[in-house]
């Protein structure tokens, strides 16, 4: 091939050079929730603009955690969003729980629970159906173990008091804070919620166990019941 029959570099192939020192140099915050979402796909898509792509998946999700949380039958539907790309943002979604998990574990103490807090709600607020987790703690407010005990339709979660705290007494906890999510994005608690805390509590109680708090955690953020003044 001679010079003049050189295919010229692909316009985008500065830009995702740009975007990727842009990163590196200025941080996250320096980068727009679509530009994000290029740097994500550049990897599954290295051969094409993928802008009008990321831009597009902000349109029919909302936000760039949306996007990330999106179940794969749904990513699906995006044309030009194939199985590597879909790949691609589930894996980071993954890395992101993997990471939060991680610091709420190596900072356990209840006051210091901002951190478990993010995990929870990186893990169920932009779940499309309901799952109900219970984090156990021992007689000094320490986390003994965090665990999923039921998942359910888009609005309700089957739980059972009894299981709870048979699981409590197992693991030797003194103490839980329950946390499920609203895949509606409205934290408010319903009727069912709060029998459900209230047997929860009751039935925690006659084994010597406290229910400091129930959480509710949605897209927009977070209620606490105990804040509520319902615990």
């Amino acid at each position: 091939m001679t010079k003049a029959e050189v295919a010229p570099v692909p316009h985008y192939h500065g830009h995702r050079e740009r975007l990727r020192l842009r990163l590196r140099e200025a941080g996250e915050a320096a980068l727009s929730d679509y530009e994000m979402l290029e740097l994500l796909l550049f990897r599954a898509i290295p051969r094409r603009d993928v802008k009008e792509l990321a831009k597009q998946l902000l349109v029919r999700f909302g936000n760039f955690a949306e996007v990330l949380a999106a179940a794969p039958e749904r990513l699906a539907e995006i044309d030009g969003l194939g199985d590597a790309a879909i790949s691609e943002l589930k894996i980071v979604e993954a890395a992101s729980r993997r990471l939060l998990q991680v610091k709420a574990k190596t900072r356990q103490e209840l006051n210091s629970f901002a951190e478990l807090l993010d995990y929870c709600r990186a893990a169920m607020a932009y779940a499309e159906r309901e799952e109900f987790r219970v984090l156990f703690l021992n007689k000094r407010n320490v986390l003994i173990a965090n665990e999923v005990q039921g998942r359910g339709t888009v609005d309700h979660t089957p739980v059972y008091p009894r299981e709870v705290v048979r699981r409590a007494l197992e693991l030797g906890a003194s103490a839980i804070i329950l946390v499920h999510n609203h895949p509606s994005g409205d934290c408010t608690p319903s009727t069912a919620d709060i029998r459900m805390t209230e047997a929860i509590v009751a039935t925690a109680k006659t084994m010597g166990i406290v229910v400091h708090d129930h959480l509710i955690v949605g897209r927009d953020g977070h209620t606490s019941f105990k804040g509520m003044k319902l615990i």
